[in-house]
C-alpha cells in the first residue's frame, strides 16, 4: 500500500474538503492508505468513511496568512502540517499533500523533510494545461528567487524523469524561458544557462521560450529561476481568470449572446474544467528526501482528491527514487 500522509487542517477550506477529498481518493484508487493529520474531534464531524483512513490528533492549525512560515513551523510542532511533514523522515508516509499556507510548507518541507541528498536546490513545478489538452510541467515557481546555472541542470532532469513516469511523455523536451527565441537572449545568467542545458545529455533542450507561447509551448517542460517562472504563473492565472470574467461578461451582455452562451453551456463547462487547477491537483516541490505536494489553498474536495492522485502516481512510478540514484550515481555529493 501507499501511504499518503493529509494535513487536514491546511487550506481555505479546511478540514471539510480535505476530508471528502480523502475518502473519495479512497473509493477511486485501490492501492493507496491514507493518514489524516489534524483535530480528531472536528474530523470525526465530516469522516463519514473510514476504509483505509487513519486519523493523528494534531490540534494546531498553521493560518493561511502566516507572516512567519519558519518561526511557525519551529514553534507549532503540534499543527497538523508539522506533524504530516515529520512523518516522511519517520517513514510512516510514502508522500505528503497540503493545501496549507505556501511559504509555511516550503519551510516546513526544507526544514523536517529535507532534501535528497546531492540535491542542490528544490524547485517548486506546478502543472499549466496546454490547448492540446495535455500539461506542460512550469519550473520554479518560487522556491528560489536566484540560482546558478548548474542547480538548474538537476531541476531540469528531474522534470524530465516526472514527465516521463508521470505524465507519460517518451521524449521530452525542455525549453528555457527568455524574452526572446534567438541564441544569445537575455540576462548573462540566462545565457549561460542556454550554454550549459545546448551542451548537456541529462534531456532534449529546445532551446529558448517565450512567454507569450505558454499554453501552446513548443515543448513539455518550461524552466526558469524562481523570480520569473512565478511572475509567469502568476501571469497565467491571471489571464486566465480575467479571460473568463470578459467572456462572460461579453455573452451576457445581449440577448443573442445569452442564447449563444445557452447553446454553448457544455463547450463553455469544459473549456473551464481544463484550465481549472481542481483537474491538476497540485504543484510537486521536486528535490526532497520524500515527495511533498503543495495543493490549493481554495481547493475542494475533487481538487484535493486530483492532489492525493498525483502523489500515488509519484510513488507507484518512482519517480524521486529514479533522480536520487542518478544524482548519487555524480562525484560531487556533498550539500552545501
Amino acid at each position: 500500500m501507499i501511504r499518503i500522509g493529509i494535513d487536514a487542517m491546511g487550506g481555505d477550506y479546511a478540514p471539510k474538503e480535505q476530508i471528502q477529498g480523502a475518502m473519495l481518493a479512497i473509493k477511486k484508487i485501490d492501492d493507496i492508505e491514507i493518514n489524516l493529520y489534524g483535530d480528531k474531534d472536528i474530523i470525526a464531524k465530516y469522516l463519514t468513511d473510514s476504509t483505509r483512513i487513519n486519523v493523528i490528533d494534531a490540534k494546531y492549525a498553521i493560518p493561511m496568512g502566516e507572516k512567519n512560515p519558519i518561526q511557525a513551523i519551529k514553534t507549532h510542532k503540534d499543527s497538523s502540517m508539522v506533524v504530516a511533514l515529520s512523518s516522511l523522515r519517520l517513514e510512516e508516509n510514502d508522500a505528503v499533500v497540503s493545501s496549507g499556507a505556501t511559504q509555511a510548507l516550503i519551510a516546513g518541507a526544507h526544514l523536517l523533510v529535507r532534501r535528497m541528498k546531492g540535491f542542490k536546490r528544490t524547485a517548486i513545478a506546478p502543472l499549466i494545461p496546454r490547448a492540446d489538452g495535455g500539461q506542460t510541467i512550469l519550473l520554479d515557481a518560487g522556491a528560489n528567487l536566484s540560482i546558478k546555472p548548474e542547480y538548474m541542470l538537476q531541476q531540469a532532469y528531474f522534470a524530465k524523469i516526472y514527465a516521463q513516469k508521470v505524465l507519460k511523455i517518451e521524449n521530452p523536451s525542455v525549453g528555457l524561458i527568455n524574452i526572446g527565441t534567438e541564441d544569445g537572449k537575455g540576462r548573462e545568467f540566462d545565457q549561460e544557462v542556454f550554454k550549459l542545458f545546448k551542451e548537456t545529455d541529462l534531456f532534449t533542450f529546445y532551446g529558448n521560450v517565450e512567454p507569450k507561447v505558454i499554453f501552446d509551448p513548443p515543448c513539455d517542460i518550461l524552466i526558469s529561476d524562481g523570480f520569473t517562472a512565478n511572475i509567469v504563473m502568476k501571469s497565467v492565472e491571471g489571464a486566465a481568470k480575467g479571460l473568463a470574467i470578459m467572456l462572460k461578461k461579453h455573452l451576457t451582455s445581449t440577448f443573442f449572446g445569452k442564447i449563444g452562451a445557452l447553446f454553448a453551456k457544455k463547450n463553455l463547462m469544459n473549456f473551464k474544467q481544463h484550465v481549472s487547477a481542481e483537474e491538476i491537483g497540485g504543484a510537486v516541490i521536486f528535490g526532497l528526501y520524500k515527495p511533498v505536494i503543495k495543493a490549493q489553498g481554495a481547493s475542494k474536495a475533487y481538487g484535493f482528491y486530483n492532489g492525493i492522485r498525483q502523489a500515488a502516481n509519484i510513488c507507484r512510478e518512482k519517480v524521486f527514487e529514479t533522480v536520487q540514484e542518478y544524482v548519487e550515481s555524480q562525484k560531487d555529493l556533498e550539500d552545501e
